[in-house]
């Protein structure tokens, strides 16, 4: 037979779609022709491919060969698509039985000897592959964990192509000896990190040495952690140089709860196309936390590049923390490109080709200083920086985007007593974490017949019309609505953050005070009801700690 086919897959973002690849063999001068949308590296395949099969001991057709990848219209990209296409030509050449890999999705770059070398994106290929229908895939040994990931799956892990052939005849399979490196890294996984991906984020490992302990003082702003991790509120830190913005930004991701096994297979798939996933951790379970540098441009925040868009770190952040450090130097363009995933929890790509949607429901956490110099307060002291130097610096973070910011919250110095106190009255990461699980336990009893899970997701529309809160409870935002300074907007995320404080101390509803509290971690105004006692005690009574009983 001078015709067979199998499958591969082809990522057009986060997304595969299962491509067929077909080969045939005619009588005429010997040739090799690709087609249906290849690019560079998938063109270069017919030179890899022929060597790998020389290389394996096997007999290269001396006939005019066409190769197929199907649908055409499909863009096509990287070399993930050389072993599936070696199948198919010695399946056409009667190497190997057609109907042995009709059925099979097949996915590996091939080595010039013929070894199987792993890439990128294997976990959402595989994803494509189950959801079409497949049960069998065949993919490098080394990522053959992360194809294991998707249930219901079969997965062959091999080394070379001679193993795959041996598998498919039914022939003994070689033993490939692994590359003597002497101590050195193996080459053939160069290809699942992609150095210079734009954007230097890590996941936290070393998270759990973080501790709220080694944070001195300031108990607003671990309060407003707290409430951030227990309900997915964007957060904004605002305060002089040495306060503490960085060191709480940093400790907000081991406040999280560890990610569902839906939630890990979705960032484990964004880091794998991104080439970020580290190869000895076939999933990532914790969740993610990024914090690029304020020269990072465009293209790295939300997505793109050139050629095959990239994920940036909005999507790399996805279920985890985006902490943007000195958030007004950052570019303002790339500041107001948030403002559309902060709402719907993905970006959306366009260029010339198509558009490209990449999940990207993230927690945003903002620090900054009041002015170019950092001493700016409203009593002035020590600020050399004029009015409009100040305004200026502030302006740099837009309305819009700050209006999309649920708790907003001043970090005050830190004074010689809570310095000299040493954290002896601070909670630890673990007690502040234990809290945060049961509050996001609470929420999701009550989300549970929704697709929403923390008090952030939830629309304006549900908060204000299906869970009734306390009667009187809007008073204090309701006068802030008519007085202009809350918007609309403003109204539904007050209400998230209310519901969220009644779900910490563990109130089925919220009460006048739980609004009143998160309308001033919004506005940074007291407004005659005391929403908290920011003293050591309050950590040992959650009532006074986060607003008591009304």
């Amino acid at each position: 037979m001078a015709f067979a086919r199998t499958c591969s897959v082809a990522l057009v973002g986060v997304d595969g779609v299962v491509v067929e690849v077909q080969a045939d063999l005619e009588p005429g001068l010997a040739a090799f022709t690709l087609v249906g949308l290849p690019d560079k590296a998938l063109t270069e395949a017919r030179d890899r491919v022929r060597a790998a099969v020389v290389n394996s001991g096997e007999s290269w057709p001396q006939r005019k060969l066409t190769v197929g990848l199907s649908p055409a219209s499909v863009p096509k990209s990287g070399s993930g698509f050389d072993l599936a296409v070696a199948c198919a030509v010695l399946a056409a050449a009667e190497r190997l039985e057609p109907a042995s890999i009709a059925d099979l999705l097949i996915i590996g770059e091939l080595g010039l000897d013929g070894r199987v070398r792993p890439v990128r994106g294997v976990l959402p290929s595989v994803l494509a592959a189950a959801d079409a229908g497949y049960k069998h895939v065949v993919v490098a040994e080394p990522t053959a964990a992360e194809a294991a990931l998707v249930p219901g799956v079969s997965v062959l892990g091999v080394r070379s192509l001679r193993q795959l052939i041996a598998v498919l005849t039914q022939a003994p399979v070689p033993d490939e000896e692994p590359d003597q490196l002497s101590g050195r890294r193996d080459p053939s996984l160069a290809g699942l990190i992609v150095p210079g991906a734009g954007v230097h984020g890590h996941l936290r490992e070393g998270a759990a040495r973080l501790d709220l302990t080694d944070v001195t003082g300031q108990y607003e702003a671990r309060r407003a952690l707290e409430i951030a991790a227990a309900g997915g509120h964007h957060l904004y830190l605002k305060g002089p140089p040495g306060a503490g913005k960085t060191m709480l930004a940093e400790r907000l991701p081991s406040l999280l709860p560890p990610l569902s096994q839906a939630e890990a297979l979705e960032v484990t798939a964004i880091h794998s196309v991104a080439g970020l996933l580290p190869p000895d951790r076939p999933l990532i379970d914790t969740p993610p936390y990024y914090a690029p540098h304020h020269s990072t441009t465009m293209p790295a925040i939300v997505g793109g590049g050139s050629g095959l868009p990239r994920p940036g770190a909005v999507s790399l952040a996805h279920r985890g923390v985006l902490f943007l450090d000195e958030a007004p130097e950052f570019p303002v363009r790339v500041l107001d490109a948030l403002r559309q995933p902060l709402e719907s929890g993905e970006v959306t790509i366009a260029r010339a080709a198509g558009s490209l949607r990449l999940p990207a429901r993230f927690q945003l956490c903002l620090a900054a200083n009041p002015c170019p110099c950092g001493r700016f307060s409203q009593r002035g002291e020590g600020c050399e920086c004029t009015p409009a130097m100040v305004h200026r610096y502030q302006a740099r973070l837009s309305g819009p985007l700050l209006d999309r910011v649920d708790l907003q919250v001043q970090v005050a110095p830190v004074t010689r007593v809570e310095l000299l106190d040493g954290g002896r009255t601070a909670e630890s990461t673990a007690t502040v974490a234990a809290r945060v699980l049961d509050a996001r336990a609470r929420a999701a009893a009550r989300l549970s017949d929704t697709p929403w899970r923390t008090n952030a997701e939830v629309p304006g529309h549900f908060l204000r019309t299906r869970w009734k809160l306390a009667p009187g409870a809007l008073i204090d935002a309701e006068r802030e609505l008519e007085r202009g300074i809350l918007t609309a907007r403003g109204l539904d995320r007050v209400l998230r953050v209310a519901w969220t404080v009644a779900d910490l101390v563990g109130r089925d509803r919220p009460t006048r005070i739980d609004v009143h509290t998160a309308l001033v971690l919004r506005t940074g105004v007291e407004r005659g009801l005391p929403a908290t006692t920011p003293k050591p005690l309050a950590y040992q009574d959650p009532d006074l700690y986060l607003g008591g009983e009304n």
